[in-house]
């Protein structure tokens, strides 16, 4: 058990931040559920949520033409509803189930043995490599259910306006159990390789952002640009509803980064809260001031992709880092990401409609790699290890481990994931579908 607590003080996570808040029930002969723990995570799983519908789906559909403002909606709107049955099926059981290293079990399949002890707090992992929790497991597959759906929908906005919803559906469907679940896995389950190995991720910087960035890189690639790309005018329809959208992403990142914590007490949640709105504030201002300096006017755009820049490269550091460090993370993340939506893009020419992987992709690698260094010891002790996990070099080499393996395992797998799609439906609308909008090509239906 002393092996185990040295790997929580290491893990923090959306999902395994969980166990710091636990560890005091573990003595107990009968143990109850954390009423104020419970409360903090059912509010956090709720504003999570909210992220994807109406977050992601406002932030995204503001950003296209108007022909394909319903299409984007919907995108974000069905995987709500398809990652959510995916999840209770099998992902859960694929990511948390104890299983080895490198996957989970099927154990759980269906949610099987969720009845047993419902009222009661779990226990995650077996063997050695176990952690007590503080909150019904209910509420935790429900929690981990909220990252599931929000990262799948992040996807969508590399493909914007080009994919068949048919393919969008197969493909979402077999990247979630045989992609996202597995990274989830690794990362977050006590018996996951890079859990062992000590890698840093408090909430979901590879699982998530990385995880989707890489994937929408590759699927912008594998479609190919869109119609028009760089002759025609593709100005967003309604900047208005992406900064509603955005707006929504901020307040509701709170629940993703301080809502890993999983404790209403203890400090860690409230030092998590205030680094997500220092990073995402310096952010904010990092990307317009280079905007303005380079193109003479800060667009709102550019502001709206700052706040989401920082709010991704804190969400690996979050549980880790002083607001010092946060705000360097979050200038850096919207330098990094306005380099990744502008500069990087157009020199290797490929069409990631929505800046899926120059902001979550790039900025997700920008914040993983940086607490590496800038992790603060005290956040992360436990009574087994009373010094915590400070920044060194031999952290740095095992974020750049963590981020190297997330890169190739996802770009290798997602790649061929879109082909086995390609040749079953095909990938792509034709030519004069995407002229005409996806809104009434795929949806029968049109904005008036």
């Amino acid at each position: 058990m002393t092996k185990v607590k040295r790997m929580i003080a290491r893990g923090g996570l959306a999902a395994l931040g969980l166990m710091f808040a636990a560890l005091p029930a573990m003595a107990a002969d009968d143990p109850k559920v954390d009423t104020g723990d419970a409360a903090w995570m059912l509010t956090s799983t709720a504003i999570v949520l909210m992220m994807t519908i109406p977050g992601v789906a406002l932030f995204y559909a503001g950003m296209v033409r108007k022909k394909n403002v319903l299409a984007t909606m919907m995108q974000s709107f069905f995987i709500c509803g398809l990652v959510s049955v995916l999840w209770m099926v099998a992902g859960y059981s694929i990511a948390f189930g104890n299983g080895g290293a490198y996957f989970g079990d099927f154990s759980r399949i269906l949610l099987n043995g969720l009845a047993e002890n419902w009222d009661k707090p779990f226990t995650l992992g077996t063997g050695d490599a176990t952690v007590a929790f503080t909150i019904p497991e209910s509420l935790f597959v429900m929690f981990q259910m909220t990252f599931a759906v929000i990262t799948a929908a992040l996807i969508t906005g590399a493909v914007a306006d080009r994919m068949k919803f048919s393919a969008l559906v197969l493909f979402i469907s077999l990247w979630t159990l045989l992609v996202y679940s597995p990274v989830a896995h690794w990362v977050w389950h006590p018996s996951g390789w890079l859990f062992v190995d000590g890698a840093l991720d408090f909430a979901g910087g590879t699982v998530v952002h990385i995880n989707a960035g890489v994937a929408g890189l590759v699927a912008a690639i594998v479609l190919g640009k869109r119609v028009g790309f760089g002759t025609e005018n593709m100005a967003p329809h309604n900047l208005g509803l992406a900064v509603i959208g955005a707006s929504l992403l901020w307040v509701g990142w709170f629940g993703f980064n301080a809502g890993s914590a999983a404790s209403s007490g203890g400090g860690r949640a409230a030092m998590a809260m205030l680094v997500t709105q220092v990073a995402a504030a310096g952010a904010v201002l990092a990307w317009v001031f280079a905007e303005w300096m380079i193109k003479g006017k800060p667009s709102v755009l550019g502001a709206i992709s700052g706040a989401v820049a920082g709010l991704v490269a804190i969400t690996p550091a979050a549980g880790f880092v002083l607001p010092g460090s946060a705000l360097i993370i979050g200038v850096a993340a919207g330098l990094a990401g306005y380099w990744g939506a502008t500069a990087l893009k157009h020199a290797l020419g490929y069409d990631d409609s929505l800046d899926a992987f120059g902001v979550h992709g790039i900025c997700g690698i920008v914040g993983a790699l940086l607490v590496g260094f800038l992790a603060y010891g005290p956040l992360s002790a436990t009574t087994a290890a009373p010094e915590g996990i400070s920044g060194s070099m031999a952290q740095f080499i095992k974020q750049c481990t963590a981020v190297g393996a997330t890169v190739v395992f996802t770009a290798v797998a997602t790649f061929i994931l879109l082909k086995v799609v390609d040749v079953i439906v095909g990938l792509r609308v034709t030519e004069e579908e995407e002229r005409e909008g996806l809104d009434v090509t795929m949806h029968g239906e049109r904005i008036n």
